[in-house]
């Protein structure tokens, strides 16, 4: 091309493609026949053959495979595109495995879990009587568990456990089985717990405290009586 300008002619600068160099040609005799063939296999940016009406017939082409479509042409389904029944099986065994290596579940919180990751419910009864039979659910021993921590740590009375079992999803009758296998030491426990708690309490007026200290104890699931008469015991022992 050439432009006027002052009467000068000036010629643009030739066009450097931006990826990679243009496509050499077959009768162009300075590229060798072999390189030409490997330029038409490989290309910087996906070119391919143009039909009759110059229109390309492979360009763009898709790295990600196809998934055939029915031939209604509506509502195309996908191809195996649905888990079989094993591997959604798989998929279920898996994700409660995971969630027992952190903690124990009861049977109820199972099925809910199974349930959320979208597990047909015929799949999950099969899962669940496979992890009952191994042993890895187990609801009279999850009971025992939380029944053991109540009474240890937490120093709960027999109010606060009732509604923990409950609260796990454990079956009424094994929550009674485990309430009925408690030892008969609720107000000892009380009492431990009041007088931990009283300590604390040494400054401040009787009355306030004695209000205190049985608000804590209820709340720890000691009945009213039993939790006043732990509060009355601590603190008198602690004014003495």
């Amino acid at each position: 091309m050439r432009f006027d300008d002052g009467g000068e002619d000036e010629r643009l600068a030739p066009v450097v493609p931006l990826f990679g160099s243009r496509e050499p040609r077959t009768h162009d005799r300075s590229v060798p026949d072999g390189e030409a063939s490997e330029s038409r296999r490989w290309h910087t940016t996906w070119t391919g053959e143009r039909d009759s009406s110059g229109t390309s017939v492979s360009a763009g082409r898709s790295v990600v495979p196809t998934v055939a479509s029915s031939g209604s042409g509506s509502g195309a389904s996908a191809a195996g595109s649905a888990l079989e029944p094993d591997d959604v099986r798989a998929r279920g065994e898996r994700m409660l495995l995971r969630k027992l290596r952190t903690r124990s579940l009861s049977l109820r919180e199972a099925r809910r879990a199974l349930t959320d990751a979208e597990i047909d419910d015929a799949v999950a009864e099969e899962i669940l009587a496979d992890f009952e039979g191994n042993g890895y659910l187990d609801d009279a021993r999850l009971a025992e568990q939380l029944l053991d921590n109540a009474l240890g740590r937490k120093a709960q009375g027999a109010t606060a456990i009732a509604r923990t079992l409950s609260q796990r999803g454990l079956d009424r009758e094994v929550i009674d089985i485990a309430l009925a296998s408690m030892p008969d030491d609720e107000a000892d426990r009380a009492l431990d717990f009041a007088r931990q708690r009283a300590r604390g309490m040494s400054g401040l007026d009787h009355d306030v405290a004695l209000r205190r200290l049985h608000g804590q104890l209820a709340r720890r699931g000691f009945s009213g009586s039993l939790a006043m008469n732990a509060a009355r015991q601590a603190l008198a022992e602690t004014d003495g």
